[in-house]
């Protein structure tokens, strides 16, 4: 498995577990709103959830571009290699 596989499972568990989110639906154009039905609070959530997971913190800029499943691999592997 691929670094980045990895961090795709660690998001799909995070909404999984977090939201309860069918697995069918973490695809990675799912938008976290639209698609999920995340809210700001849950965001919130979600990269707590994340930082616990990576050891580091995603910015608030950084969350701010986070609309899909695939941005939020995206931020956590560019986060994982700085």
């Amino acid at each position: 498995m691929t670094p980045r596989d990895e961090i795709v499972k660690q998001v799909q568990e995070a909404l999984q577990d977090l939201f309860n989110a069918d697995p069918e639906t973490l695809v990675p154009s799912a938008h976290l709103v639209n698609d999920l039905g995340l809210d700001s609070i849950d965001a919130i959530d979600l990269a707590v959830k994340l930082q616990q997971a990576t050891g580091k913190k995603l910015r608030p800029e950084q969350f701010k571009t986070i609309e899909t499943v695939d941005d939020m691999v995206n931020a956590v592997e560019k986060l994982l290699s700085e």
